[in-house]
Parts: structure tokens; sequence; C-alpha cells
């Protein structure tokens, strides 16, 4: 689908569009998003939140965005005018932590240090109903208790909303059957740190989590190769805590947002940082793409929502350059055979599989090293 004027793409780019002023940065804050004018990451800055934005999602088939802040409010976002069309407040207490959607649309769901769950109407913005916990909610997709020893950071449902998965400070991951109640799949020292949050593909195969110990980590769920390999590791996109990550439609790209202020978008297949988004002023808390990989949005703790138009990003000459230095090409995957951005790793040939097939291979398999770093980063 072309990218100008399309009607069934309401992020597409016309022709020379006009101006937004009251989105448009300011001149301290850069024009591009990666600070280098050759790459053309255009972003738009949505500002309306006065505190941290702590969740953010596309919705509504990309035309919409909902956030959720610690200035106790969810908004929704009409992504063409870059303004908040429907506020949800004056009912949470204290800052939110976390905003879920229903599939339909239809239902908002927010949890709070307040210590509540609130769901609402989408439509309406009316509140419909209140869970109260004993201790602040950090996640609102489902609550476990007893046994994680420390507090959920995160949870997720599989698409299949057969299971949930939760991680924890503990440095642990948890599979929880939705069946039984009771936890199927436990995975200790899943990380060297505190783990922040996770994501499965659209499948429900694989999950992704990122930690305070500066990377990310893919693992093999469905089949539970992880118990005999190691999982996939994206390691040096970060210079410190990862908080977030989420994968495309098509899980050929990871998005993680990190403490040290940056997006970074990483090959799946390849297991190596693509680029890196700067430009928000402090933390980002939370990231999410589009379904057609155009666009990314990140929130953070200051106080806005960055929308960044990534249609350009193979033509950028850093992404072209690295990706010629690294030696990689376009192969055909021996075992599923779809094609993958397979990359050249020092002394190592090159696989002949794509990284999913290397997940869930019985066999021992090498993983791509993660792009190499100054000593001093």
């Amino acid at each position: 689908m072309a990218a100008g004027g399309s009607r069934g793409d309401p992020l597409a780019l016309g022709p020379e569009p006009e101006p937004e002023p009251e989105l448009e940065p300011t001149p301290a804050e850069g024009r591009w998003g990666d600070q280098e004018s050759a790459a053309q990451i255009q972003f738009k800055i949505l500002r309306g939140h006065s505190d941290t934005v702590s969740s953010c999602h596309f919705c509504s088939e990309d035309t919409k965005i909902l956030s959720c802040s610690y200035d106790r409010t969810v908004k929704l976002w009409d992504v063409v005018k870059g303004f908040p069309i429907q506020v949800f407040e004056e009912e949470h207490t204290a800052p939110i932590s976390e905003c879920n959607l229903s599939p339909d649309d239809r239902r908002v769901v927010t949890s709070s240090y307040d210590n509540t769950v609130k769901a609402w109407d989408m439509e309406t913005g009316k509140m419909l109903w209140t869970i109260e916990h004993e201790g602040i909610v950090t996640s609102c997709s489902i609550s476990c208790d007893g046994h994680h020893r420390s507090t959920i950071t995160r949870c997720c449902f599989d698409p299949d909303n057969q299971r949930v998965t939760s991680v924890s400070y503990d440095k642990t991951i948890k599979l929880w059957d939705m069946r039984t109640r009771s936890t199927s799949i436990t995975i200790n020292e899943g990380h060297s740190n505190a783990i922040s949050d996770c994501c499965f593909t659209s499948d429900g195969r694989y999950l992704c989590t990122a930690s305070w110990d500066k990377s990310l980590k893919i693992w093999d769920i469905k089949t539970g190769e992880f118990r005999c390999h190691e999982p996939l590791s994206l390691n040096q996109g970060h210079e410190g805590s990862v908080s977030s990550c989420v994968f495309s439609q098509d899980a050929s790209l990871v998005v993680s947002g990190g403490y040290d202020k940056t997006i970074a978008i990483w090959e799946t297949d390849a297991g190596y940082k693509k680029l890196s988004l700067k430009g928000h002023c402090d933390w980002v808390t939370d990231v999410a793409i589009s379904e057609n990989k155009k666009w990314i949005l990140s929130a953070s703790k200051d106080s806005t929502l960055r929308l960044w138009n990534i249609e350009k990003m193979d033509h950028i000459p850093s992404v072209i350059e690295s990706r010629k230095e690294k030696g990689s090409k376009i192969s055909q995957c021996e075992e599923c055979e779809k094609p993958f951005l397979s990359l050249q790793c020092g002394d190592f040939e090159m696989t002949s599989k794509c990284v999913f097939c290397r997940l869930s291979s019985p066999v021992t398999r090498i993983l791509p090293l993660p792009p190499s770093v100054s000593p001093d980063v």
C-alpha cells in the first residue's frame, strides 16, 4: 500500500504536509529523531500529560493512541490531529501505572498506585467497575499472588488468552495456565537483574523479556526448548536499564525503551541493534509499534509521547553501512523456508536458519554476537 495519501493508512505521510505548530519540536530538541540530518526520521511530540507517561498503545487500527500517566489521567489521542479526543480522569487518586485495551477496543483497564484496578468504557469515558488490592498495582493484565518473591513488574496474556506471563524484581519469569490457575513454567534467574517487561509474538510461541541488566532475551516458550538451550540475547543496545519491549506484528523487529532516554530498534533475525531513536529528555517508560511497522510510539518520564516515522529506516546511511560492515544478506531459512536477514559474525559462517527456527532447534546453534562497543561506553 502506498505511503502517501493512502486512505487505509491514517499514519501515512502525505506530500509535503502542512506543519502542526503545536506539535513542532523546539530547536533545542532537534529536528531528527536520531540526531542525524541524513536519517530523516520524522516525529511528532504529543503534549498533554503533566507528569510521567507510564504506558502507551496504538488502537482502533492505528488511528488512535491510548496513554496513561502519573498525573492520574488516561488519554485517547487522534493520531492525525495529534491531540487528545477523550480523557478518563477523576477516579484514580494516585499515579496510574499501566493501561490496557480489550481486544475489541471497547474497554480500557487501568492499574494504579492507589491499590485499585479500574475498567472504563472507551466510548463514554465512564468508569465501569473497580477492584481493590492490598498494595500498589504495577500491571493490570492480571494479578497473581503468593508466587513471586518480589514485586511483579509486568504481566501479559498470550494471543490465545490461555496463559499469562509475569515478570518480577526477583529476576524470574512465570507462565500461568488460565484454566488450572497454576504455574505451568518457571524460569529462575532469567536475567541477572530485575525484569521490567515482557511481550509475546503474535503467534504466542516466543516471549521477549527486558531487564535492568541492560539486555533483552527471546525465549521459545511453546516448545520449552529454553530448558535445553540458552535464549537469544540482545545486548549492548542501551547504556542503562531496559524498561520496555514489544515485537512487531510479524516478529521481524523488537523495539525497546530504556532509562538512557533512547528507543532501540532490533533486527530479530540478525540479533543486533539496527537504530537508536533519541530525543526524550528523561526515561523512556513504554514503547509500541504500529501493525504496518511504519510508526513507533514512545512514552517518557518527561511527560510526553513521541510518534516516530520509521518508514525510511532501511535507507539511512548508518543502517546501510552497518549492514555492509557486518556482511549481512537476505537468506532463505532451510527449515521454514522464509526469508530472513543473516549476519556474518567474526569467524563464524552465516547461519542457514532464521532466529525462530534456531531457538526451537534440538541441536546446538551458534547465536549471533552482539555488535562491538568501546570499553568506555
